[in-house]
């Protein structure tokens, strides 16, 4: 009797276990904090649990049963699969890893937005006033602020919180706006039609972060791109000029006779009539004051500018760009080369294979100068897929090997050359300085500059007059060609990267390092299809009813021939 009672006893003794388990699972559930009593109480559960387990398996030979070994086999396969699980929801949750596997990278975000939030320079915040959160904005909001923990973002019932709403001046539901210190811009609103962009939310990130302006002027005055929206305008490259925080404004050299000093960059954007002689000087001396130059040259253009390139050696080839690789993809013809070849600079440096394309595009040739660096930036692929075809007239493309050139050939080039910006007394009394004195160069003159820092104007630099002696400071003059100016223009920018490669080439050019120099943000493609009614129903018929016809067939053929 005193045996049975005992082993009773020990039975009674070992329920302890489990309700130490409980009691510490509760402790800590309820405070949130897991201490020393909440583990204390789980660690004695278990020990008294593990040795009840033990006991009992001894006392009854349990261990020693099939369907015990069994048993154990399919609970250590479990506990092993949920340890398995409870692995992958743990680093899951710490680390962020995800694949993006739609064309255009739908859900991941731009190079450009990534870099742009990870080097905010102070806190910044979203309100989107609306009701309900859409999954897909929130989404978006969720990966900005994955980037960086100086962004934040909330979502604001306008009616629950009037106060606030006034202090935006809000006055619709769906109202996106960025807040940074004091201060506050207006996103866009959102809708059921109209989603969160990324373009626009990270262009307004860039202006409202970025305090510094640059001013872009556009010579106008001989038949370069109309800047208002148009027939071949480059509105849309303006508009994308605006995002990006420069200032953009035409600029007639045959009136001012001289570039204004407060521009960070002139382009030249496909002029059909050649610049005047004191034009080109102007812009050269521009150039040789540390300024940057954008020229998009057409073919069968000629703007008179040989002698402003011949000092940077760059020679525009008077053929034509012939591509046959992608005539079937971007369906414009042999005479708009695909570009998916890129070189190693920071206008491309993230373009990779990735595509774009210049209708009608004239060859650049490029020599070595002094002082000169050059970057071929687009090239065309090898011959016998791309070549510079020399009769234009004709109706057959076709290569000749007597007069046309093979590819590859070079679309666009960035270069760059030290300048010297003079502050000193006017030039009729110079001071001794181991730089040579400016001299006139010949526009037929094949001889490029012997130095990269001797000005290779015609005329001399403007002297800035000043009481102090002359000085001279070295700056950076850089200069991007590309013998094409369709690829800018309205329908044509928001193809594939030929906006990238204009932005990147200005913001480049306008020598500001804060500006982020990256793919743009790419606006989800609209893959509907659109079916007439004829389409739509031939579409029910088969699927309710040939579909289910053909099944049907099929397994009464395999019946009859295994029957």
């Amino acid at each position: 009797m005193k045996i049975v009672a005992k082993k009773k006893l020990w039975k009674y003794l070992f329920w302890l276990g489990p309700f130490l388990i409980t009691v510490g699972l509760t402790v800590g559930l309820v405070s949130q904090q897991w201490g020393l009593i909440p583990l204390a109480f789980l660690i004695a559960g278990i020990v008294i649990s593990g040795l009840g387990i033990i006991w009992q398996s001894y006392q009854s030979n349990w261990w020693r049963r099939r369907s015990t070994q069994a048993g154990t086999n399919a609970l250590v396969a479990t506990l092993a699969v949920l340890a398995i699980l409870g692995l992958i929801n743990f680093l899951g949750t710490r680390y962020h890893l995800r694949t993006d596997l739609t064309e255009t990278q739908l859900f991941t975000l731009a190079p450009q937005s990534r870099e742009l939030v990870r080097v905010l320079p102070q806190p910044v915040k979203v309100w989107v006033f609306d009701i309900n959160p859409n999954p897909q904005d929130r989404e978006l909001l969720e990966n900005y602020q994955r980037q960086s923990s100086k962004f934040k973002y909330e979502y604001i019932d306008p009616q629950a919180r009037p106060g606030l709403a006034e202090k935006f001046g809000v006055k619709d539901y769906g109202e996106v706006y960025l807040e940074s210190g004091d201060k506050r811009q207006l996103v866009q609103t959102v809708n059921e039609n109209e989603r969160l962009s990324e373009v626009r939310l990270t262009s307004r990130l860039q202006q409202l972060t970025n305090s510094t302006t640059a001013k872009v002027y556009l010579l106008q005055g001989h038949g370069e791109r109309q800047l208002s929206p148009g027939k071949g305008a480059i509105s849309q490259a303006i508009q994308g000029l605006g995002d990006k925080n420069f200032t953009t404004s035409p600029l007639n050299l045959g009136e001012t006779s001289k570039v204004p000093e407060d521009a960070t960059v002139v382009i030249v954007a496909g002029p059909k009539r050649g610049l005047f002689e004191g034009e080109v000087k102007a812009l050269q001396e521009y150039l040789n004051r540390g300024g940057n130059l954008l020229l998009m040259i057409d073919p069968n253009t000629d703007p008179k500018v040989d002698s402003l390139l011949q000092e940077w050696g760059v020679r525009l080839d008077n053929r034509l760009a012939v591509d046959v690789s992608g005539e079937s993809v971007v369906g414009l013809g042999p005479a708009a080369p695909l570009v998916t070849e890129y070189g190693q600079h920071p206008i491309t440096k993230d373009f990779r294979n990735g595509n774009s394309f210049y209708p009608i595009a004239r060859p650049l040739e490029i020599s070595s100068v002094p002082g000169v660096e050059a970057t071929p930036l687009l090239r065309t692929k090898p011959y016998p897929k791309s070549w510079a075809e020399s009769d234009l007239q004709s109706e057959k493309l076709e290569f000749n090997a007597d007069k046309d050139l093979k590819g590859p050939l070079t679309l666009g080039v960035a270069l760059t050359r030290k300048a010297v910006k003079s502050a000193s007394t006017p030039q009729a009394a110079p001071t001794p300085s181991p730089l040579p004195s400016p001299t006139t160069q010949s526009k037929a003159s094949p001889t490029p500059p012997a130095s990269p820092a001797s000005p290779a104007s015609p005329a001399p630099l403007a002297p800035t007059p000043s009481p102090t002696p002359s000085s001279q400071t070295a700056t950076e003059s850089r200069l991007v060609v590309l013998g094409n100016s369709d690829f800018a223009t309205d329908g044509l920018f928001q193809q594939q990267l030929n906006g990238d490669v204009f932005l990147n080439s200005v913001t480049w050019l306008s020598q500001q390092e804060k500006q982020p120099l990256s793919i743009r943000p790419k606006e989800p493609k609209n893959r509907r299809i659109t079916l007439t009614t004829t389409q739509a129903n031939l579409l029910i018929l088969s699927s309710l009813l040939v579909l289910p016809l053909i099944g049907f067939a099929i397994a009464v053929i395999i019946w009859w021939k295994r029957r």
